[in-house]
Order: C-alpha cells, then structure tokens, then sequence
C-alpha cells in the first residue's frame, strides 16, 4: 500500500501545474504545520462524529470480514480511492454534482448492507467494488471541503492531511468495533445471525431512506 500513497502524495504535489483550481481561505497566515494539523482534524471529525454515513459505510465492510487486518485492507482501498477523486475535485479536473453524488453514496451503502446479509464471506471482487465505491464517497468530501474552504499557499497539505484524518478516523470505527463487537462476539455461532445480518438490515433501512432523500432534497 505504500506506494499507492506515494503515487497519491506526487499528484497532490504536481497538481497545481494542471491549472489547479484552489479555494482562498482565512487560513492565509498558518504555519504550513499548523495547515497539517487543523485539516487532519477536519478530516477526522469529517469521520467522527459528523460522518454517519461513512461510519455506516465502514461498518457494513467491517462486518463481512472480522479479521481485522483485511478489514484495514479494504478501509485503505477505499481511502485511496477517495483521496484520488477528492484530490481531482478540489482541483477542479472534474465538478461532480452533489445531487448525483450524495444519493449514490447513500446507495453503496444500501448495496453493502444486502451483500452482508446475504452473503457470509468476501467476494474476491469485493475490494474492486470498495475502490468504486470510494471513488464516490470521495467526490462527497470535495463537496464538503469546498464549503469549508482551503489556504491557497498550502493546498496539497491541507489536501493530505485532511486525507490522513479520514484515515485515522475509519481505523478508530475499525478497532473500536474490533475490540467491542468482533473480539467478544465473532467466535460465537449465533454471531452472524443474531448481530451481522439484524445489524445491516437496519443499515440498509437507513441508507435507503437517505437514498431518497437525497435524491428529492439535495440540489
């Protein structure tokens, strides 16, 4: 996986050559650290508490598969898929339009939630769907970073650490749900039929009702 992140850190950094399209921000005067820290911040309440679909997105991943290290496998093929898509946003390279986006985000929920129930193990092509999928949920982050705002002087930074806090938000929802669901549970034989599967439906319940919505609601 590293370098996938390398290939992710050089477009961020090579991007503003392609005309990039950057969003002045009150921020003009912070230290490029304090640039890192405050949008890794960002990015981690952008996960928790602000980001219940994400938290529900990486749940339903989360629930196919205990094991947490291909848990944290998936997690980073859908964060390099985001960050992509993100990166290409705030850049301008590509506008997606938030009344397509938020629906289909909403509807990658609902689509794991029913494999989850009915299906008791990983695909093969689970991790290409996942990567999809990201790239949606990235251009949704574009949609909210855009309304927050970014320094001009330190684009990319702000840009990776908003990414890094994504990152570290999706590995606490992992670990916490590790150690307080599938540590605990998992072994048990009722696991899958008493939590996984009332769980997801309940999620697909949701996400289906923010489906419409969003498709009715969002312009």
């Amino acid at each position: 996986m590293k370098k996938y992140w390398l290939v992710i850190v050089l477009l961020l950094i090579a991007a503003p050559s392609l005309s990039a399209h950057v969003i002045n921000y009150e921020l003009e005067q912070m230290s490029g650290n304090a640039v890192f820290w405050k949008y890794m911040l960002i990015g981690f309440q952008h996960i928790i508490p602000l980001g219940f679909d994400h938290i529900l997105f990486i749940t339903c991943v989360f629930f196919l598969n205990s094991n947490i290290k291909k848990v944290i496998v998936q997690a980073s093929m859908f964060t390099l898929a985001h960050s992509i898509t993100l990166g290409l946003a705030m850049y301008g390279i590509i506008k997606p339009p938030a009344n397509i986006i938020e629906p289909l985000i909403a509807l990658s929920i609902v689509f794991l939630a029913i494999e989850n129930i009915v299906s008791d193990k990983v695909k093969p092509w689970r991790l290409v769907m996942v990567f999809l999928f990201g790239m949606v949920h990235g251009m949704g982050f574009a949609g909210a970073l855009s309304q927050l705002g970014m320094p001009q002087y330190a684009f990319a930074t702000a840009l990776i650490s908003f990414n890094v806090g994504v990152e570290l938000g999706q590995l606490t929802i992992i670990l916490a749900l590790y150690f307080l669901v599938a540590k605990v549970f998992s072994k048990q034989a009722w696991y899958r039929r008493g939590i996984v599967i009332p769980a997801s439906m309940v999620i697909a319940l949701v996400a289906a009702y923010w489906t419409v919505e969003r498709i009715f609601f969002v312009s």
